[in-house]
């Protein structure tokens, strides 16, 4: 568990970096911004005082003529309009229209410059004054919308190295799987035929008949599991089957194997057919895995309610205990490999549950609810189809 808790560490790190470097680039563009607009508004007021040069009769010579007409050419970005006092337009300056539209394109102009920047008051005598409107360049306006572009690629950049990593991990994950469950299966081959020979064996001889039996039952068992083993990665067969049947006969077992402190209720209709396609071995060790965890649980003492309801076209399937619960800090990674809250065990249960219902069976298994020292709900999803 505390594997799944330093890797959470690291992707918290890594958004936290991932969301300053935005924050910071998107207050240094503001002030950038903010310093452009200052800068702009500057460039507008020495138009302004060009224009107004020009207008009057204090031009000397020739030299500041040129150097009038210098600074309102300069000007090829900033938007201009230039009215009377009664909003009828005159000058204008890097406004694109055609003859057809140019007025109703001038007034939106007008209204927008109005809307975003004081005028600039032009004195062209004591008794006549003209308005300069303007508004921000493109590439002022471009560069407002910068940091929402930045968070856009930074949060791309984030989701594709998510995803990319995900796929990684999840192959390697998938390739130990079946090597791991492959050679398990080879593995248990051996002792399981070995014990199966003896079984016979003792049936020839005076023992109790019952004591040779459970041991006939146990080595079945070990058969099945090597069964389930052998078919991990393999796709498997589905057969419609009443999926009652597998659980009552996952829980008969597990009832001989467990404390007698351990009450097990099955809430569901025994005589009813619940058909859906099933691998009853591979099912079988999702019930077993999800009852197994509730003993441990509950400490071995308490009850586990295992349900069946027909919903539509699904069957859903609660196991229930009155446990010590689940905090909501692990809701999301209960079904992660290796996350565990017991001192043994690897932590493979749940992950295998999830990767047999899901991956195998097209259906859904989930953490329906729990409550600290009350209990856990696990719900499994089966389509009839």
């Amino acid at each position: 568990m505390e594997f799944y808790f330093k890797k959470r560490r690291w992707k918290i790190l890594l958004l936290l970096l991932a969301v300053t470097i935005g924050i910071a680039s998107f207050f240094y563009t503001n002030w950038l911004v903010k310093k452009m607009s200052v800068e702009e508004r500057k460039n507008v007021e020495l138009w302004a005082k060009a224009t107004q040069k020009l207008a009057s009769s204090e031009i000397n010579s020739n030299l500041d003529m040129t150097f009038l007409v210098d600074i309102l050419n300069r000007n090829t970005t900033i938007p201009i309009i230039i009215t009377d006092s009664l909003d009828r337009i005159g000058d204008t300056r890097n406004i694109s229209f055609s003859e057809v539209n140019k007025e109703k394109v001038l007034i939106r102009e007008l209204l927008k410059m109005k809307e975003e920047n004081e005028p600039i008051i032009i004195s062209i005598s004591e008794t006549e004054k003209q308005y300069l409107y303007y508004r921000d360049s493109v590439l002022l306006e471009n560069l407002k919308y910068y940091p929402l572009i930045q968070f856009a690629v930074i949060f791309l950049f984030i989701l594709v190295a998510y995803l990319a990593f995900n796929s990684s991990r999840n192959a390697e994950q998938n390739q130990v799987w079946v090597g791991m469950s492959k050679e398990t299966a080879h593995q248990l081959g051996t002792p399981i035929s070995s014990l199966m020979a003896w079984v016979e064996l003792l049936k020839m001889q005076n023992i109790d008949e019952n004591l040779v039996l459970e041991f006939e039952k146990d080595t079945q068992r070990l058969q099945k599991i090597t069964e389930r083993f052998s078919k991990i990665g393999s796709i498997p067969e589905l057969i419609l089957t009443n999926v009652s049947e597998t659980v009552k006969s996952t829980v008969d077992y597990l009832i001989t194997r467990s404390s007698g402190k351990v009450k097990f209720v099955l809430d569901f209709d025994q005589n009813k057919n619940y058909e859906v396609p099933l691998n009853a071995s591979l099912f079988s060790w999702v019930i077993e895995n999800l009852c197994k965890n509730a003993i441990d649980a509950m400490n071995n003492n308490g009850t586990i309610l295992v349900s069946i309801a027909e919903k539509g076209s699904q069957i859903l399937i609660d196991v229930t205990d009155t446990g010590k619960g689940i905090s909501k800090a692990y809701f999301k990674t209960v079904f992660q490999p290796g996350f565990t809250t017991k001192k043994r065990g690897w932590g493979l249960g749940l992950s295998l549950a999830k990767r047999i219902v899901e991956n195998y069976h097209k259906g859904k298994i989930f953490l329906k609810q729990s409550e600290i020292n009350k209990g856990t709900t696990f719900r499994i999803i089966l389509n009839k189809r």
